[in-house]
């Protein structure tokens, strides 16, 4: 599997993953960033498929900013239950096509994956948890009479090459807030949702921005080594040059409440 830097101008994909094999679609037609492949889905995929622990069988799931899917057909083929979201554009255009016409690759006891849309600048008390394809849209005309709180808690959330822009960070941060402080709740103890999010460092005033008010919302930001990454992306088969993703950084965000 080439880098995604390198397959900007291809339609059509091909992603193995273990014994799988993705054809995905994806457009660089630039109305969204979210409809085309990136690295980040790619290493947090190959990172998340070989580190021991990390990923569970029967995981309930979460992706932020799917895309065209990858990241969740990976999770899934790894037993997740996993709801894949990400705005209406991206969602019409790619992910729901994607995500029907692969799971036919996924293995036999792969999780359940869901399409919804969640637009992260709708407050987490509008948000919808009983609606059969949205969680938080700036179109819905649907409101709850009282605030909803998660059907059921995520284990595990997951987020790649989604900051790229100032205006993103607090919606996303706050997001990631509420879906982990309403998990806890659901819960009632005190094991919390793991966060994994993926950045490429192309904008580092984004980033580090990113990283630093992360704290304000209860998180503790560690980031996962780079040879952990390396070495997994060679488990996954996948030969690239160290320059091909050497912007790439995963970062574990832990939640403190």
């Amino acid at each position: 599997m080439l880098p995604a830097s390198h397959t900007k101008h291809s339609k059509a994909l091909l992603c193995p993953f273990g014994s799988a094999v993705f054809r995905l679609t994806q457009s660089d037609d630039g109305v969204s960033n979210g409809t085309a492949l990136w690295l980040g889905a790619q290493c947090l995929s190959a990172y998340l498929a070989h580190s021991p622990g990390v990923v569970k069988p029967g995981m309930r799931a979460l992706e932020l900013g799917a895309g065209i899917g990858l990241s969740s057909l990976c999770l899934s083929n790894l037993g997740c239950n996993i709801i894949a979201s990400d705005l209406p554009w991206v969602i019409s255009t790619c992910l729901a096509k994607n995500i029907e016409s692969n799971i036919s690759q996924l293995r036999p006891g792969a999780g359940e994956i869901l399409v919804r849309e969640l637009d992260w600048t709708v407050p987490p008390h509008q948000w919808l948890f009983d609606h059969p394809t949205i969680i938080a849209s700036t179109t819905c005309s649907q409101t709850p009479a009282v605030e909803q709180q998660l059907p059921h808690p995520f284990d595990i959330i997951i987020s790649a090459d989604t900051i790229y822009d100032m205006a993103l960070v607090t919606p996303f941060l706050r997001t990631l807030h509420a879906l982990c402080t309403q998990s806890v709740a659901a819960l009632s103890s005190s094991r919390v949702p793991v966060v994994f999010i993926c950045l490429e460092r192309r904008d580092p005033a984004v980033i580090d921005r990113t990283l630093q008010e992360a704290s304000v919302w209860g998180f503790t930001a560690t980031r996962v080594a780079p040879r952990k990454v390396s070495k997994a992306l060679v488990k996954s088969g996948i030969k690239w040059d160290k320059e091909d993703w050497d912007d790439v950084e995963i970062w574990k965000l832990s939640f403190q409440g």
